[in-house]
């Protein structure tokens, strides 16, 4: 493959883990990233997320929510909710593909991509200017050189692409958007130079599949 991926959600679980591990299987370079401050997986309510750090192996996910105490809830079986949910599913699938879950505003040692999919507009937005997310940021934090593409010096002046691809977080369109993915950067990869003919490729898979894109050109 000529050209180097990145699959970026909010908390590199569902929709950028499901794609990663399509093109991985299909000779991609590839990796993948979330935007969040935390990792936020489904718990026994909305207003009670399982909060992981970046970081934390996957399999450590597993395992913590299959210790769960159902008798915390006596009308709840959590580990019974996590299997029809496709959470533990999804964290054993995540765990045969990589580690654990890799922050994007922490990926400098990672070297440059030359494509980057995002799957949500507010994640499109934090990977190319940042946004209210930063307060969740050490001061430190705020000198990344691979934190924001426009807001940073380019010294390498190599370009990138950015392009966001609109998918529910939820697993049946996280297959699907993994699958549209993988078509766009088999497209990618056919052109001699995707600078030069990214508009017609863009349109062409706008048409096909009727799904709105958005796009960024930047640069390291």
């Amino acid at each position: 493959m000529k050209f180097r991926y990145a699959m970026v959600c909010s908390s590199n679980q569902n929709r950028s883990m499901e794609a990663h591990s399509l093109l991985k299987k299909q000779g991609f370079d590839v990796s993948s990233y979330g935007t969040g401050a935390h990792v936020k997986l489904p718990g026994p309510s909305l207003r009670e997320p399982n909060v992981y750090e970046f970081g934390t192996p996957y399999k450590h996910m597993f395992d913590d929510l299959r210790r769960k105490d159902p008798d915390l809830d006596c009308s709840v079986d959590l580990l019974l909710i996590y299997k029809r949910n496709g959470i533990l599913p999804m964290l054993k699938r995540n765990s045969s593909v990589k580690t654990a879950p890799q922050r994007w505003q922490d990926n400098a040692a990672d070297g440059s991509f030359d494509v980057v999919f995002t799957f949500e507009e507010k994640v499109f937005d934090m990977v190319v200017e940042g946004n209210s997310d930063d307060y969740y940021l050490t001061p430190s934090e705020s000198f990344l050189p691979q934190r924001y593409l426009h807001n940073r010096d380019h010294a390498l002046m190599k370009t990138v692409l950015v392009i966001n691809l609109e998918v529910k977080d939820n697993h049946d369109e996280a297959a699907i958007g993994a699958r549209l993915a993988l078509d766009l950067c088999q497209e990618i990869e056919a052109t001699e130079s995707w600078e030069d003919s990214i508009d017609d490729v863009l349109s062409g898979f706008e048409k096909q599949h009727r799904r709105k894109l958005l796009y960024s050109i930047s640069y390291y």
